[in-house]
């Protein structure tokens, strides 16, 4: 409840000092203020009544907090109900794998790292290397061959150029792409399963705990399997 002016000059017909801010008084309630205007009322000099105007005018701006107060506490429960909404259509997201734009992969036993790489325009050739994360220790390349202007799917089961499986861990993945003779660098997104969802306060949105990757924002997802 917010506190207002109006409050100032009924105290001070009425010959009292406003209660300290820090009391929980300190707040008029709707009641509080018609109790103190119907005592006014009472108690004013009959020769000098309150003028229509000033009564107008006191009434029309409680009525405005008042409705403020209501707006904030529907804006409030509104919000609520957004945030529960979120948190039912979270608990779906569980499980589910989605892209996100990421140069890391998170290569789990028994799983594959799955991406979509981005041309721009069409590609004579297109690979996707794979190093070790962390080091320059290239681990896998794939060719692609020519690709035409889209989105163009990889996947990665873990076999090393060596003949030998990869580890379980993170790798990071480089697209590179030749277009008119030059090197270019793809947009990428990786593919990542749902650990476990947050919700958080109004405004922030869900915020994804993908395995391997860590938390992203859900606002940074760019397609759910």
């Amino acid at each position: 409840m917010s506190t207002i002016d109006t409050g100032n000059d009924i105290y001070q017909g009425l010959g009292l000092n406003r209660p300290s801010e820090e009391s929980d008084s300190a707040e008029l309630t709707q009641e509080d203020f018609m109790s103190l205007l119907v005592t006014e009322l009472t108690h004013q000099d009959p020769f000098k009544p309150m003028d229509n105007t000033e009564l107008a005018s006191q009434i029309s701006q409680f009525s405005v907090v008042s409705g403020i107060d209501q707006l904030n506490t529907s804006f409030s429960s509104l919000s609520d109900s957004l945030v529960s909404d979120q948190a039912l259509q979270a608990a779906g997201l569980v499980g589910r794998e989605v892209l996100v734009a990421s140069d890391v992969g998170y290569l789990a036993a028994g799983r594959s790292i799955d991406g979509v790489v981005g041309l721009d325009t069409s590609a004579s050739s297109l690979n996707i290397a794979v190093y070790e994360q962390g080091s320059d220790r290239l681990v896998r390349e794939i060719e692609l061959g020519t690709r035409p202007a889209g989105e163009v799917a990889f996947s990665w089961d873990g076999l090393m150029d060596n003949g030998e499986y990869a580890p379980p861990g993170r790798y990071r993945i480089q697209p590179r792409a030749m277009v008119d003779g030059e090197e270019t660098a793809p947009y990428l997104l990786t593919e990542a399963r749902v650990g476990s969802v947050s919700v958080g306060a109004p405004g922030q949105g869900l915020a994804l705990n993908l395995d391997g990757l860590g938390v992203v924002s859900f606002n940074d997802v760019a397609e759910i399997h």
